[in-house]
């Protein structure tokens, strides 16, 4: 599916501004797709924050604090890193919500990534209140991969929301 599903992002809008919360994100294995994803709503300003797109080491521990050190023995890809990202970005953003997604899009068999998955966490004021492992199959194209990640996490962030 090579589409965002605009009913779940308008169910964020909708539960985000009767909530008057705010949302930032952090990504990288979804290439920017969750910052466009949710700016596509309408007053997508009055509930999105922004967000950053962070590809290598360097990027995410200049800008999202992740531990370096972890982040060199997992080439950035763990729930660790998944769960740092989400809560930094929540105070760069000064956002209430944060989400961070890292991943694989497409396999890296000289690094032994024959499985494409990324993990994610989701953060409330910093803290992070939710996380998880999302697995695409194997033979599935690296935008196809991006757009159902997004969709996904989305997916899981409207449960968190409504979640007592």
């Amino acid at each position: 599916m090579n589409t965002f599903d605009l009913d779940l992002i308008n169910n964020i809008r909708d539960l985000l501004l009767e909530k008057g919360q705010t949302v930032a994100v952090a990504e990288s294995v979804t290439s920017g797709h969750l910052q466009l994803a949710l700016s596509l709503a309408d007053q997508a300003s009055s509930y999105f924050q922004g967000g950053i797109t962070a590809y290598n080491i360097g990027q995410k521990s200049r800008h999202l604090h992740i531990d370096p050190i972890h982040g060199e023995q997992v080439n950035c890809v763990s729930r660790q890193i998944a769960q740092q990202m989400a809560d930094h970005v929540c105070y760069i953003f000064t956002a209430y919500w944060g989400l961070g997604i890292t991943g694989y899009a497409t396999k890296v068999p000289e690094q032994g990534i024959n499985e494409l998955f990324a993990y994610y966490a989701i953060s409330k004021n910093g803290r992070t209140l939710a996380h998880g492992k999302i697995t695409a199959g194997e033979d599935a194209a690296p935008m196809e991969v991006r757009y159902y990640f997004t969709n996904q996490l989305l997916s899981h962030f409207v449960n968190v929301i409504v979640s007592p």
